[in-house]
């Protein structure tokens, strides 16, 4: 029997068809839980819907997507109603759902909510525990797949905004039971090397169960425990896991997260150029008000200047001067009056002149002055004194 070779796109149409008249397929009632639930612009819903070990994409039109409750998201157990069939183009099948009816909240989800309100009440959340990002980091240490799309994203935007920083790569797992320890390991690494300033987790968009290596409890205390700061950058701006609460700083992207990681070289040369500026007009403006103080106080020290005081000194010690010697003129002025004074008054007074007169001046012999008659005739002897000398005579008694 010869077979004949089939085209890709015979192949899909074939499985097509298969399942298009599938009795059971057409009528299909599927339970699980939703995953990577997505309410797209045109009005239709694209979602997973998993259990344990599978998962199967599914898809509900814009017709039937208004009768969706409001509350369905991420985590929820849902009951569908619809059929499976193959999309052609791509080789894929899902089911395109009729009917979409929630009954339950998924176990993940339960999951989550329960060591995140665990861990916060544990206050691994607080922001008083927060560390602060280094504002000029020399080196940033990269924990993520070393073959993921987030990883090339995340050196492209370093290299453009930050071309001054260092970029250390901890190859990690991102998905499955073993990517919570090879996260850990490589949070550990950075701390125990010391050769990176902060520490970026990052990783793609996903379902939940996708993302669930970053729900994990012993990841979310060794983030706390980090002396280093830690960024999650994990997933897409709408998805959020407990790496996310636990970490310093939380980036909807991974692309956010370098970008928060380092500020951007233009921006650090407009800030230098900003401080720059300001520097140099702060220090016109202080060299002007310094020379001004300057000035202020050359002129007050040459107003108080010694020179000065002394020169007054000079003028004070001259004024003193003067009066000094107005006052000794005078006081020469007048005692040379009152020298003449006394002068013409002991010439009026002097005996001698009184004997230029014509008087004479009789004294007995202890030289008193004989001033009457009856004295006179008790003497014998007595001195008379003129003006052109003095003479000794006795006294004889008249007979």
């Amino acid at each position: 029997m010869i077979l004949k070779t089939l085209s890709v796109t015979e192949v899909n149409n074939y499985l097509k068809k298969i399942t298009d008249n599938d009795f059971i397929l057409n009528n299909l009632k599927v339970k699980g839980e939703v995953s990577n639930y997505k309410i797209h612009s045109s009005g239709h819903i694209y979602f997973s819907l998993k259990d344990e070990n599978s998962k199967v994409n599914c898809v509900i039109f814009k017709g039937d997507a208004v009768n969706v409750s409001p509350t369905i998201k991420d985590g929820t157990k849902v009951e569908v109603r619809g059929r499976l069939s193959v999309y052609t183009r791509d080789g894929s099948y899902q089911v395109y759902c009729k009917e979409i009816n929630e009954y339950g909240v998924g176990d993940l989800h339960a999951q989550f909510e329960q060591l995140k309100k665990q861990l916060f009440s544990e206050g691994l959340f607080d922001e008083k525990y927060k560390k602060p990002i280094p504002y000029l980091p020399k080196a940033i240490g990269v924990i993520t797949s070393e073959t993921g799309a987030a990883l090339r994203d995340i050196i492209n935007v370093l290299r453009r905004r930050s071309p001054y920083v260092d970029i250390m790569v901890y190859p990690s797992l991102v998905q499955g039971k073993d990517a919570p320890a090879s996260l850990i390991n490589g949070i550990r690494y950075f701390n125990r090397e010391k050769n990176v300033d902060v520490i970026i987790i990052i990783r793609g968009g996903g379902s939940i169960e996708e993302l669930w290596a970053f729900n994990d409890k012993n990841l979310a205390y060794e983030i706390f425990k980090s002396k280093l700061p830690v960024i999650s950058g994990v997933g897409h701006e709408i998805d959020f896991t407990i790496t996310d609460f636990v970490s310093d700083l939380r980036a909807p992207t991974p692309s956010a997260a370098a970008e928060v990681a380092a500020p951007k070289l233009e921006e650090l040369n407009n800030n230098l150029s900003r401080h720059k500026a300001y520097l140099d007009q702060f220090i016109s403006t202080r060299m002007i008000n310094e020379k001004e103080k300057i000035n202020y106080i050359s002129r007050i020290l040459e107003n108080n200047s010694p020179r000065n005081m002394i020169i007054n000194r000079y003028r004070d010690i001259d004024s003193i001067k003067d009066k000094l010697t107005n006052i000794m003129m005078k006081k020469i002025e007048n005692n040379r009056s009152n020298l003449i004074n006394i002068n013409n008054m002991l010439t009026l007074l002097n005996p001698i002149n009184v004997l230029n007169k014509g008087y004479a001046i009789i004294e007995d012999n202890n030289g008193n002055v004989i001033q009457n008659i009856d004295k006179l005739k008790a003497l014998d002897e007595v001195n008379v004194k003129m003006k052109d000398g003095s003479a000794d005579f006795k006294i004889e008694p008249k007979r």
